[in-house]
């Protein structure tokens, strides 16, 4: 029997997406799914939920639920993690707030920039904990890691932790993938592109139409052209952003990328400026997007739940999430080929040794294969150095518990340099560490540090 673990599982609507691709797959259909949170509430409707679902598809999987990490992972084959540390409140709302009184505007504050940084300093201990139980009680399961900053995350774990099985997955390039199709009026299926970089930073080295005669057809003079004669985007999967920063970066960089505009806004200093609302208009730049959509996302919550609660079975709709193939390819040894985020060892060797890189993956009965790429473009690199950059120094910060460097992180942010001169960028990281105080690791917790 497959043992699937899911730490964060109160995420309800991540784990009924997983869970139910799993559970759609005959090979997965008799394995046991535990469910680990700290919250009992959201713990026991995704037990509900999960529970319908097994019985909605027919399996004979078992479901069960944990307070204890550790017991959760003993024996575990897969580890899916998929939680927030500090949730929407406090942290999320700290993060967007504190920087906006300093005129330092944010769209998402996930992955990058102070927002990120922050993120990452909740985060990391989290995982590393997550770990030390691995390797106590099922050290050869495989991690597949779904949270932000997702590139600091699998930095964080490989320099740490090298020996354990790990993979950061994220659904922008496959998203990415079906947003273009749709601009372009083609099928997906029909499409083949390679991708690479870093997380929420690769870019589509190839993107082609299959012709009749087996041939394939370079897709980008015509998403070029459509931009240029103002067509593109015609697509954007959120109501709030047209995704007009991707198809201009595109333009100046010959290159789309794979992570949303509303995302890619904030990575660069180009487009969010506090004196330029022209180009928060041009460019339909969504400010305090991921506030929003927490809300949204949790009203929306409440009245699905309430539905779940009363439904005797549960429509399983498959998602585009990588969780589900790499689990049955493992187990079944029917190859596959993912996108994953990956420790670094001259997997692009462009980019620097044991930083994340998000390249193809091969999957199979062997495991995780990661692939090596040799010709992304030298602008694309030199552009993701400038996000490396903030990476590396919060990883630092983090691994030799050295809080000057979450100051330095914070300086190098191409967003947050371009906003705020030096003394502006120290008060606004003060702030931030004071007010998410217990939060945080003890060594960046400011109390602690006027004390010593």
């Amino acid at each position: 029997m497959t043992t699937i673990t899911f730490i964060g599982a109160g995420s309800t609507v991540f784990t009924k997406n997983i869970a139910g691709d799993i559970l759609s797959r005959e090979a997965l259909k008799g394995a046991e799914i535990r469910l680990m949170d700290i919250n009992p509430k959201r713990l026991e409707e995704s037990e509900v939920v999960v529970g319908k679902m097994a019985q909605t598809l027919g399996g004979t999987a078992t479901v069960r639920t944990f307070d204890d990490q550790r017991a959760a992972l003993d024996g575990a084959d897969f580890v899916v993690v998929c939680f927030q540390i500090g949730g929407y409140e406090p942290c999320t709302v700290t993060d967007f707030e504190i920087p906006k009184s300093f005129g330092l505007r944010q769209t998402i504050a996930d992955t990058l920039g102070v927002g990120g940084i922050m993120r990452g300093l909740r985060t990391v201990p989290h995982l590393w904990s997550i770990c030390e139980d691995m390797l106590e009680v099922c050290p050869q399961a495989i991690m597949l890691q779904y949270v932000n900053p997702m590139a600091i995350n699998t930095w964080a774990i490989g320099a740490k932790y090298p020996q354990i099985r790990q993979v950061g997955l994220c659904h922008s390039v496959q998203g990415t993938a079906k947003e273009l199709a749709k601009d372009l009026g083609i099928p997906v299926d029909e499409i083949r592109y390679r991708s690479a970089g870093i997380n929420h930073m690769a870019y589509f080295l190839n993107f082609e139409h299959r012709q009749p005669d087996g041939s394939f057809r370079d897709l980008y003079p015509a998403l070029k052209q459509g931009y240029a004669e103002g067509r593109f985007p015609r697509f954007s999967h959120s109501p709030r952003c047209p995704n007009t920063v991707r198809y201009e970066m595109m333009s100046r960089l010959g290159y789309f990328v794979t992570e949303s505009s509303e995302h890619h806004a904030e990575y660069l200093p180009y487009f969010i400026k506090r004196d330029r609302p022209d180009l928060i208009e041009k460019f339909g730049i969504p400010l305090d997007e991921y506030p929003k959509r927490c809300v949204e996302q949790v009203e929306a919550w409440e009245r699905q739940a309430a539905k779940y609660r009363e439904a005797e079975s549960i429509t399983v709709k498959p998602s585009h999430e990588y969780a589900s193939e790499i689990i049955n390819s493992v187990v079944t040894g029917q190859p596959s080929v993912i996108y994953g985020n990956i420790r670094n060892q001259g997997f692009i060797p462009q980019l620097p040794e044991g930083c994340a890189v998000e390249v193809p993956v091969l999957v199979d009965a062997n495991g995780l294969q990661p692939t090596v790429v040799t010709d992304i473009p030298p602008q694309l690199i030199a552009l993701m150095r400038t996000n490396i950059n903030v990476q590396e120094l919060t990883v630092a910060a983090l691994t030799e518990q050295n809080p000057e460097h979450i100051y330095h992180a914070a300086m190098l942010d191409p967003h947050t340099a371009a906003e705020l001169d030096l003394d502006q960028i120290w008060a606004v990281t003060d702030a931030l560490l004071e007010a998410h105080g217990d939060w945080l690791p003890k060594f960046a917790r400011v109390e602690r540090r006027k004390a010593s």
